[in-house]
Protein backbone atom coordinates (compact mmCIF):
# COMPACT_ATOMS: atom_id res chain seq x y z
CA UNK A 1 0.00 0.00 0.00
CA UNK A 2 0.94 3.70 -0.92
CA UNK A 3 0.61 6.76 1.58
CA UNK A 4 -1.75 9.54 0.19
CA UNK A 5 1.35 11.35 -0.36
CA UNK A 6 3.61 8.32 -2.58
CA UNK A 7 0.38 8.03 -4.59
CA UNK A 8 0.28 11.52 -5.60
CA UNK A 9 3.59 12.10 -6.19
CA UNK A 10 3.69 8.72 -8.61
CA UNK A 11 0.40 10.27 -10.27
CA UNK A 12 2.27 13.71 -10.93
CA UNK A 13 5.05 11.88 -11.81
CA UNK A 14 3.21 9.96 -14.37
CA UNK A 15 1.48 13.09 -15.69
CA UNK A 16 4.63 14.73 -16.70
CA UNK A 17 5.36 11.98 -18.54
CA UNK A 18 3.05 11.55 -20.89
CA UNK A 19 2.64 15.34 -21.22
CA UNK A 20 6.24 16.13 -22.59
CA UNK A 21 8.14 13.01 -21.86
CA UNK A 22 10.09 14.15 -19.11
CA UNK A 23 9.84 13.54 -15.77
CA UNK A 24 9.48 16.36 -13.37
CA UNK A 25 12.32 18.49 -11.47
CA UNK A 26 12.65 18.11 -7.66
CA UNK A 27 11.48 21.46 -6.91
CA UNK A 28 8.42 20.64 -9.27
CA UNK A 29 7.66 17.83 -7.12
CA UNK A 30 7.99 20.19 -4.00
CA UNK A 31 6.04 22.55 -4.99
CA UNK A 32 2.98 20.32 -6.40
CA UNK A 33 2.84 18.20 -3.23
CA UNK A 34 3.22 21.65 -0.89
CA UNK A 35 6.36 19.94 1.07
CA UNK A 36 8.53 22.80 2.45
CA UNK A 37 11.72 21.13 1.18
CA UNK A 38 13.10 18.33 -1.49
CA UNK A 39 14.11 16.02 1.54
CA UNK A 40 10.54 14.93 1.85
CA UNK A 41 10.84 14.41 -2.18
CA UNK A 42 14.16 12.45 -2.04
CA UNK A 43 12.11 10.07 0.74
CA UNK A 44 8.63 9.61 -0.87
CA UNK A 45 11.23 8.99 -4.34
CA UNK A 46 12.94 6.46 -2.63
CA UNK A 47 10.01 5.05 -1.09
CA UNK A 48 8.27 4.65 -4.43
CA UNK A 49 11.30 3.10 -6.04
CA UNK A 50 12.12 0.92 -3.07
CA UNK A 51 8.46 -0.56 -3.66
CA UNK A 52 8.69 -1.22 -7.67
CA UNK A 53 6.56 1.55 -9.35
CA UNK A 54 9.15 3.97 -10.23
CA UNK A 55 13.07 3.40 -11.78
CA UNK A 56 16.20 5.63 -11.77
CA UNK A 57 17.61 5.67 -15.43
CA UNK A 58 21.60 5.79 -15.16
CA UNK A 59 23.26 8.21 -16.80
CA UNK A 60 19.86 10.81 -17.40
CA UNK A 61 19.53 13.78 -15.26
CA UNK A 62 15.59 13.92 -14.16
CA UNK A 63 15.11 10.59 -15.59
CA UNK A 64 12.68 8.56 -13.84
CA UNK A 65 10.04 5.81 -15.47
CA UNK A 66 6.94 4.93 -13.47
CA UNK A 67 6.82 0.77 -14.00
CA UNK A 68 3.48 0.05 -13.10
CA UNK A 69 0.66 1.88 -11.01
CA UNK A 70 -1.85 0.85 -8.34
CA UNK A 71 -4.64 -0.99 -9.11
CA UNK A 72 -6.92 1.94 -7.56
CA UNK A 73 -5.79 5.18 -6.87
CA UNK A 74 -7.02 7.12 -3.73
CA UNK A 75 -9.57 10.17 -4.08
CA UNK A 76 -6.82 12.44 -2.49
CA UNK A 77 -3.89 11.75 -4.54
CA UNK A 78 -6.06 12.05 -7.53
CA UNK A 79 -7.68 15.06 -6.81
CA UNK A 80 -4.54 16.68 -6.23
CA UNK A 81 -3.03 16.80 -9.70
CA UNK A 82 -3.41 19.61 -11.68
CA UNK A 83 -4.42 18.56 -15.27
CA UNK A 84 -2.06 19.82 -18.16
CA UNK A 85 -2.69 21.77 -21.15
CA UNK A 86 -1.40 19.28 -23.46
CA UNK A 87 -0.63 20.24 -27.37
CA UNK A 88 -2.77 18.39 -30.25
CA UNK A 89 0.74 17.04 -31.97
CA UNK A 90 0.99 13.01 -32.23
CA UNK A 91 -1.33 11.17 -29.84
CA UNK A 92 -2.44 12.77 -26.96
CA UNK A 93 -1.02 12.60 -23.71
CA UNK A 94 -3.32 11.67 -20.32
CA UNK A 95 -4.93 14.67 -19.68
CA UNK A 96 -6.13 13.86 -15.82
CA UNK A 97 -7.74 11.14 -13.25
CA UNK A 98 -10.32 10.35 -10.92
CA UNK A 99 -11.37 7.52 -8.44
CA UNK A 100 -13.04 5.99 -11.47
CA UNK A 101 -10.43 5.92 -14.24
CA UNK A 102 -7.91 7.87 -16.19
CA UNK A 103 -9.45 9.73 -19.21
CA UNK A 104 -7.29 9.29 -22.25
CA UNK A 105 -7.77 10.41 -25.60
CA UNK A 106 -9.70 9.58 -28.29
CA UNK A 107 -8.53 9.88 -31.61
CA UNK A 108 -11.16 8.23 -33.66
CA UNK A 109 -11.59 5.36 -35.98
CA UNK A 110 -9.75 2.17 -36.45
CA UNK A 111 -10.47 -0.15 -39.40
CA UNK A 112 -10.70 -3.46 -38.07
CA UNK A 113 -11.05 -4.69 -42.16
CA UNK A 114 -9.99 -2.43 -45.38
CA UNK A 115 -7.81 -0.09 -44.31
CA UNK A 116 -9.72 3.52 -44.24
CA UNK A 117 -8.46 7.29 -44.06
CA UNK A 118 -5.52 7.80 -40.79
CA UNK A 119 -6.23 8.39 -37.91
CA UNK A 120 -8.63 11.62 -36.68
CA UNK A 121 -7.50 14.06 -34.31
CA UNK A 122 -10.57 14.63 -31.72
CA UNK A 123 -10.84 16.66 -28.56
CA UNK A 124 -13.11 14.08 -27.25
CA UNK A 125 -11.85 11.35 -24.23
CA UNK A 126 -13.07 8.16 -22.52
CA UNK A 127 -12.40 7.07 -19.24
CA UNK A 128 -10.19 3.55 -18.52
CA UNK A 129 -9.24 1.97 -15.68
CA UNK A 130 -5.69 2.74 -14.26
CA UNK A 131 -4.55 -0.83 -14.64
CA UNK A 132 -5.54 -0.67 -18.51
CA UNK A 133 -2.77 1.37 -18.94
CA UNK A 134 0.60 0.47 -20.65
CA UNK A 135 3.67 1.72 -20.01
CA UNK A 136 3.97 4.99 -21.83
CA UNK A 137 1.22 7.05 -23.28
CA UNK A 138 -2.13 5.77 -24.79
CA UNK A 139 -4.71 7.13 -26.43
CA UNK A 140 -8.40 5.23 -28.08
CA UNK A 141 -10.05 4.41 -31.23
CA UNK A 142 -13.23 3.37 -31.92
CA UNK A 143 -12.90 -0.32 -34.53
CA UNK A 144 -14.69 -0.10 -37.73
CA UNK A 145 -15.30 -3.23 -39.37
CA UNK A 146 -14.89 -6.81 -38.08
CA UNK A 147 -11.99 -8.37 -39.23
CA UNK A 148 -10.55 -9.25 -35.96
CA UNK A 149 -13.92 -10.54 -34.89
CA UNK A 150 -12.16 -14.36 -34.15
CA UNK A 151 -9.94 -12.14 -31.63
CA UNK A 152 -13.08 -10.58 -29.68
CA UNK A 153 -12.32 -7.20 -30.94
CA UNK A 154 -16.08 -6.09 -32.53
CA UNK A 155 -17.33 -3.59 -34.91
CA UNK A 156 -18.00 -0.60 -32.63
CA UNK A 157 -15.64 -1.69 -29.49
CA UNK A 158 -13.16 0.65 -28.49
CA UNK A 159 -9.67 0.09 -28.05
CA UNK A 160 -7.03 1.18 -25.79
CA UNK A 161 -3.43 1.76 -27.70
CA UNK A 162 0.04 2.16 -26.13
CA UNK A 163 1.76 4.14 -28.47
CA UNK A 164 4.93 2.49 -29.90
CA UNK A 165 6.61 2.56 -32.92
CA UNK A 166 7.70 -1.10 -31.92
CA UNK A 167 5.98 -4.10 -31.76
CA UNK A 168 6.53 -8.01 -31.16
CA UNK A 169 5.42 -10.57 -33.45
CA UNK A 170 1.91 -11.43 -32.87
CA UNK A 171 0.74 -8.66 -31.01
CA UNK A 172 -1.85 -6.27 -32.31
CA UNK A 173 -1.02 -3.46 -33.57
CA UNK A 174 -2.61 0.19 -35.23
CA UNK A 175 -0.53 -0.06 -38.78
CA UNK A 176 -0.62 3.16 -41.15
CA UNK A 177 0.50 1.75 -44.66
CA UNK A 178 1.62 4.15 -47.02
CA UNK A 179 1.44 6.83 -44.60
CA UNK A 180 -2.20 7.47 -45.33
CA UNK A 181 -4.66 4.84 -44.62
CA UNK A 182 -4.40 3.04 -41.01
CA UNK A 183 -5.42 -0.26 -39.97
CA UNK A 184 -5.76 -3.01 -37.07
CA UNK A 185 -4.19 -5.78 -37.33
CA UNK A 186 -2.03 -8.66 -35.84
CA UNK A 187 1.80 -7.59 -36.89
CA UNK A 188 3.96 -10.56 -38.59
CA UNK A 189 7.47 -10.10 -39.84
CA UNK A 190 8.27 -11.87 -43.05
CA UNK A 191 11.93 -11.02 -44.06
CA UNK A 192 11.82 -7.72 -46.07
CA UNK A 193 7.86 -7.75 -45.78
CA UNK A 194 5.57 -7.06 -42.77
CA UNK A 195 2.74 -9.44 -42.74
CA UNK A 196 -0.78 -7.55 -41.42
CA UNK A 197 -3.11 -10.35 -40.23
CA UNK A 198 -6.78 -10.30 -39.56
CA UNK A 199 -8.85 -12.84 -37.24
CA UNK A 200 -11.49 -13.21 -39.79
CA UNK A 201 -11.09 -16.40 -42.31
CA UNK A 202 -13.32 -14.19 -44.83
CA UNK A 203 -10.47 -11.51 -44.63
CA UNK A 204 -6.87 -12.32 -46.91
CA UNK A 205 -3.76 -11.16 -44.78
CA UNK A 206 -2.12 -7.76 -46.15
CA UNK A 207 1.65 -9.09 -47.14
CA UNK A 208 3.67 -5.07 -47.53
CA UNK A 209 7.33 -3.61 -47.93
CA UNK A 210 8.45 -3.57 -44.69
CA UNK A 211 9.00 0.52 -45.31
CA UNK A 212 5.06 0.65 -46.27
CA UNK A 213 4.41 0.19 -42.98
CA UNK A 214 4.62 1.85 -39.59
CA UNK A 215 3.13 1.02 -36.21
CA UNK A 216 1.49 3.70 -34.48
CA UNK A 217 0.34 1.73 -31.16
CA UNK A 218 -0.31 -1.81 -29.66
CA UNK A 219 -3.40 -2.93 -28.39
CA UNK A 220 -3.32 -3.42 -24.66
CA UNK A 221 -6.89 -2.87 -23.89
CA UNK A 222 -10.57 -2.69 -24.63
CA UNK A 223 -14.03 -1.40 -23.96
CA UNK A 224 -17.34 -2.34 -25.04
CA UNK A 225 -20.56 -0.76 -24.27
CA UNK A 226 -24.12 -2.89 -24.21
CA UNK A 227 -27.65 -1.19 -25.30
Amino acid sequence: MLTAKQQQLLVFIQERLAENGVSPSFDEMKDALGLKSKSGVHRLVNALEERGFIRRMANRARALEVLKMPEKLSGTAASNVVAGNFGSAGPRSIPSRDDQGVEIPLHGRIAAGTPIEALENRDSFVSIPPGMLGRGNCYALEVSGDSMVELGILDGDTVVIESTDTARDGEVVVALVDREEATLKTLRRNGQFIELVPANRDYSTQVLEAKRVQVQGRLVGLLRQYH
